[in-house]
């Protein structure tokens, strides 16, 4: 009986210790992390203009380019070009890009024809893109992807000041009914958050490809995909991650400066889109993948410590008052930055989406050890 006492007090404080780890650490992130985006308020300075060249990649996305096309081409900018990437498309793309190249005088087309002997993917497209792109400032987006507003452009462009050679913008889904869009959504969401976030502490370590800007040079300095070029994705994340200084990048997040994708419809899909872009977290810097790490696992922590301390009634008053404290921590953070983010909807039912996730990203991180991997064509 003894001996038995002495295990469950050893036990409780065990325990008691994970939570407390664990909820001190989330507060850490929430309060000298994430509040940076929730709270962040852009520096009021003289608008630049510089001539930016906007790039495209495709391959079979004649619809999309025929839908989003024009949203791009009717921006509100005084100089800009648009080029677009035919990656290899056996559908109508060539024919839409004609009609469009017609309508628009500042439309680019760059052809890749498919080659029995060459096998490439997206990085190499987006490397004769940028090799056409007459200006030195890029912005990049995607074929299924369109301009939250006409000023887009230039609100990404007008945080290219001081030393900044990366702007890292905010890309959300388009907005519909059900419970699968809230999940790609918030998924979305979070990671923003935490990339944003870590941006404005000067730790910036990855950017999304459907709404990024920085300049040429810097990716001709970087000798552009070379050093993962043999990684099917990541020529977003990975070039920001390797690219990315103290004092070269910034973020832009006004509304109107958002793209809007195309979003799955159906959990597989958006299951394979996510197995996709996770792959390349491995290849982050050892400083990155600790923070990311923590972050995660102090999540975990969190939620099985709490049940188990519940479950065993271990101090269950203050249990709860350290959660609670925690969760409405949160809340505050998610309520702050989802406003600047325009996802403000999810609010309410952000943390059964917290919760969602926590089950998803195993399960994702668990296929891909067994699925076979393909390139983005």
């Amino acid at each position: 009986m003894i001996v038995n006492k002495i295990d469950f007090v050893l036990l409780s404080n065990i325990l008691l210790g994970i939570f407390a780890f664990s909820v001190l650490l989330q507060c850490w992130f929430y309060l000298m992390v994430f509040s940076r985006l929730a709270f962040y308020k852009k520096k009021e300075t003289v608008l630049e203009h510089p001539p930016v060249s906007v790039i495209i990649c495709a391959r079979n996305e004649d619809d999309n380019l025929t839908s989003f096309i024009p949203f791009v081409m009717q921006q509100n900018y005084p100089d800009f070009e648009v080029v677009v990437v035919n990656d290899c498309s056996y559908d109508n793309t060539r024919e839409v890009l004609d009609e469009l190249s017609k309508k628009y005088s500042n439309l680019k087309v760059v052809t890749v024809k498919e080659d029995d002997h060459f096998s490439h993917g997206k990085k190499f497209a987006l490397m004769l893109g940028i090799k056409g792109a007459k200006n030195e400032h890029l912005l990049f987006t995607d074929a299924d992807c369109k301009p939250a507003s006409s000023d887009w452009i230039k609100y990404m462009m007008s945080e290219f000041r001081d030393d900044a050679e990366i702007v890292l913008g905010y890309g959300g889904y388009e907005k519909r009914s059900g419970f699968l869009n809230k999940i790609i959504r918030f998924d979305t969401y979070f990671i923003a958050l935490q990339y944003l976030s870590y941006s404005l502490i000067g730790k910036t370590y990855m950017g999304v490809g459907r709404n990024l800007a920085y300049k040429k040079s810097l990716f001709f300095k970087m000798k552009g995909f070379a050093s993962h070029y043999h990684i099917e994705s990541g020529d977003d994340d990975l070039f920001v991650n390797e690219a990315a200084t103290k004092r070269n990048s910034t973020i832009e997040v006004a509304i109107t400066s958002h793209t809007v994708s195309n979003v799955k419809t159906t959990f597989k899909s958006w299951v394979n889109q996510k197995r996709r872009h996770i792959t390349t977290a491995k290849h982050y810097n050892v400083s990155c993948k600790l923070r990311l790490g923590l972050l995660s696992l102090s999540q975990y922590l969190l939620l099985v410590s709490f049940i188990t301390l519940l479950v065993f009634k271990i101090q269950v008053i203050a249990v709860i008052s350290a959660f609670v404290f925690r969760l409405l921590l949160q809340m505050i953070i998610f309520k702050k930055s989802m406003d600047k983010l325009n996802e403000s909807d999810l609010w309410p039912i952000s943390f059964i989406m917290e919760l969602v996730l926590m089950v998803v990203y195993p399960i994702i991180f668990v296929s891909n050890l067994f699925v076979k991997k393909h390139q983005w064509r």
